[in-house]
């Protein structure tokens, strides 16, 4: 059962897939343990994470750990169309196409929640949304999510708080092996890769501004000035102002900002960080682009109605002349620039993530007893465990505290 663009560029996809797996040593370990104790089975799983090949490589985990496995993308335009028909020649459950409508993509999600999941697997809580919406009569026969983004875990932070959650989620992106390497390393490489592929211009010298300075905007902003660049960054938060201050970048508003910078790069998870006002201060030829989930951090409306003339300059590069003669542009029309532009995330990045997944995914399916629907951490066994794994497909060896240091560690006489 699939709905993909075309089935016959599956063998170009299975070649990326081999690639990263041959670079995701801690998920193939945890696939060969998982062949054996099987702990999805009888066990229906449905997943919306952007559909490429690291997270093939996590598809196939699942279904070769008994799951029946739906699965979709969490955006419009980062599925890649040959990845998509790898899986589904691999008889996996696969509802993704590139460039999709926002019907169309709806029309996915609900179509991998229809057969009735055990397991929710959310980039974004798109598909806790739409169960809670639209079909709370699935949700009875819901053992547990994992959610892998910020984003998402804000969106049911609020549902808890309104007293709607009606399963347990664990929140993949709190993991310290998750958002200290994902959402730093595997943010910074990746954003700047889409940026520099797609629009081909140099970054040394250039101003570039960051609105945002969690985890993600800390390593966007770390590699454009390993790259060269001016480095600005705007907050709401006074501690991460203070903190990026400290960093050695430039803190200012975005009011200020925007007369300033050569290069835009949104990461705060929230609407509307550029709009119409800074539309209006920003120098000919600026560029913007988001790393945040949802297209509504760069105000893309408000940018057409300005618009005097559009034309697309390069592929994903799309650019508005404004009155007065300016020209601004906006890549992967606003959406994720990392994945609309890009491969994503490096593999061995999303290995560290998707071992996270998997992992907190079979401890909600092997469970005895049903958690209460509310926001659980990942485990601090899984976490150290991943953090293991990691450093011994590095080559690192650690210390270990002796019991004589365990002891002073956990006492309060010296």
């Amino acid at each position: 059962m699939y709905r993909i663009n075309d089935i016959s560029l599956a063998p170009q996809g299975e070649k990326k897939i081999k690639w990263a797996k041959l670079n995701m040593p801690l998920l193939s370990d945890i696939e060969k343990e998982f062949i054996k104790t099987q702990p999805f089975r009888n066990l229906k799983v449905a997943l919306s994470v952007h559909i490429e090949a690291k997270t093939a490589c996590l598809c196939r985990l699942l279904k070769a750990a008994g799951a029946e496995l739906y699965a979709t993308g969490c955006n419009p335009l980062s599925t890649q169309d040959d990845v998509a028909a790898a899986l589904a020649a691999g008889g996996i459950n696969i509802f993704a196409r590139h460039g999709v409508s926002e019907e169309e993509y709806e029309r996915d999600l609900i179509s991998v929640l229809e057969p009735g999941p055990n397991i929710v697997i959310d980039d974004g809580g798109d598909l806790a949304e739409l169960l809670h919406r639209r079909m709370p009569e699935l949700i009875e026969s819901i053992l547990g999510g994992c959610e892998e983004t910020t984003t998402g875990i804000n969106r049911l932070r609020s549902m808890k708080r309104e007293g709607v959650l009606r399963y347990p989620v664990i929140k993949v992106n709190d993991a310290k092996c998750k958002y200290l390497f994902d959402n730093r390393y595997g943010t910074g490489q990746s954003v700047w890769d889409g940026i520099n592929r797609t629009t081909n211009l140099v970054v040394a010298g250039k101003k570039v501004v960051v609105a945002g300075y969690g985890w993600c905007g800390k390593g966007i902003a770390m590699r454009a000035k390993g790259q060269g660049a001016i480095v600005y960054v705007t907050e709401v938060d006074p501690v991460k102002a203070i903190e990026a201050a400290m960093d050695g970048f430039h803190v200012l508003p975005m009011e200020q900002a925007a007369e300033i910078g050569d290069i835009f790069i949104t990461a705060t998870g929230c609407k509307d960080v550029i709009t119409g006002p800074a539309f209006k201060k920003m120098k000919d030829g600026a560029i913007m682009c988001n790393a945040g989930h949802f297209n509504v951090e760069v105000d893309v409306e408000t940018l057409e109605k300005l618009a005097t003339e559009k034309q697309e300059q390069r592929p994903n590069i799309m650019g508005y002349k404004l009155e007065g003669g300016k020209w601004l542009y906006l890549l992967a029309q606003g959406r994720l620039v990392n994945l609309a532009s890009g491969d994503g995330h490096p593999v061995e990045i999303m290995d560290m993530s998707f071992a996270i997944q998997a992992l907190s995914a079979a401890y909600l399916a092997q469970r005895t007893d049903r958690l209460e629907p509310d926001l659980y951490p990942v485990p601090e066994e899984i976490d150290n465990d991943i953090a293991m794994r990691k450093l011994s497909a590095m080559g690192i060896s650690i210390d270990f505290l002796t019991s004589d240091q365990r002891r002073y560690l956990d006492g309060w006489l010296t």
